[in-house]
């Protein structure tokens, strides 16, 4: 696999905590990667390392195949989770101020800042002090400079935070233009529900160590314990129920339905299948709901951690 960063046996120690113990991450070139884990897992942490905002104790970060090096930061865009914008600046003048320091001109900043404010349609902001405008007003002023640079890696953390959904979702088609245009993205967040719609590989940090990785998918798939979740119209639900635990494992299940039907969850052994499953309900009754469950990027989060 083609990586665009590469960590590797990454550790931080500040004083007697160990905030980062042996941490190794791979990124796929061209892919949004999840980073993922309670607080003070040590994300942040990593996040920092990656930025050179502070160096590993020991283990060393890839970057395009080389030891990341200094003038590496004009490939990075970093919104970090704490925002940084100067109150009292003005938002076009902050924003020229923050692209120089990426080495851009300031000709070449400027049009690419109208064709950023033309398109998240903030063109009027830009004489407005940055302390006069929401947080998520400002957000979008953070975002802006972040990409505007083109870098290959951007790192968000906690992106949607102070966006109202309609923005949210705005931010979220952006990030996703960006990875389909070339960029490749590092994506931490507590929001599981964006993972789902934007992660193709995660990483899980707790307690310092990394506990999971890979690709989302591959992991949903060996998280699946072969359970489906059915709705079935009977006239004797106690009789029905008793017919098939004699074949298969059994619970009650909560989905919400349209029917007054019976609702259960159903476990299949490793040789049944679907369609065994499916054929043994339509003989017995009439099937009106009929779902495999998969685990979600919350369950598999909940699950690892506990399990860890």
């Amino acid at each position: 696999m083609n990586n665009l960063l590469v960590t590797n046996s990454v550790s931080k120690n500040f004083g007697d905590f160990k905030a980062l113990n042996n941490v190794s991450i791979e990124v796929p070139k061209g892919s949004i990667f999840g980073l993922l884990g309670p607080n003070g897992a040590g994300k942040t942490t990593l996040i920092r390392i990656i930025n050179q905002i502070t160096m590993p104790d020991s283990g060393n970060v890839l970057l395009d195949g080389k030891p990341l090096q200094p003038n590496d930061i004009k490939y990075i865009g970093y919104l970090p989770e704490e925002r940084g914008l100067y109150k009292s600046m003005k938002v076009g003048e902050q924003a020229l101020y923050l692209a120089q320091l990426k080495g851009m001109s300031k000709a070449e900043a400027k049009q690419r800042l109208k064709y950023w404010f033309e398109k998240l349609e903030i063109g009027d902001w830009w004489n407005k002090k940055i302390q006069e405008l929401s947080k998520g007003m400002a957000q979008k002023i953070q975002f802006v400079v972040t990409v505007l640079h083109q870098p290959k890696l951007l790192i968000f953390d906690e992106p949607f935070s102070g966006f109202d959904p309609i923005n949210a979702n705005l931010i979220k088609d952006e990030i996703l233009q960006l990875r389909n245009e070339g960029a490749t993205v590092i994506f931490s967040t507590h929001r599981m529900e964006s993972v789902e719609e934007l992660c193709d590989h995660i990483a899980l940090i707790h307690k310092s160590n990394k506990i999971l990785d890979g690709n989302l998918q591959d992991i949903k798939r060996n998280f699946k314990t072969n359970t489906f979740e059915v709705g079935l119209v009977t006239e004797n639900e106690n009789r029905l129920k008793e017919i098939i635990q004699q074949k298969f494992d059994i619970s009650k299940a909560d989905f919400k339905s349209l029917n007054d039907d019976l609702k259960l969850n159903i476990k299949l052994k490793s040789n049944e299948t679907s369609n065994d499953l499916l054929t043994f309900l339509t003989q017995n009754a009439e099937v009106n709901h009929f779902n495999e469950l998969i685990p979600s990027a919350s369950d598999i989060f909940i699950q690892t951690v506990k399990n860890n």
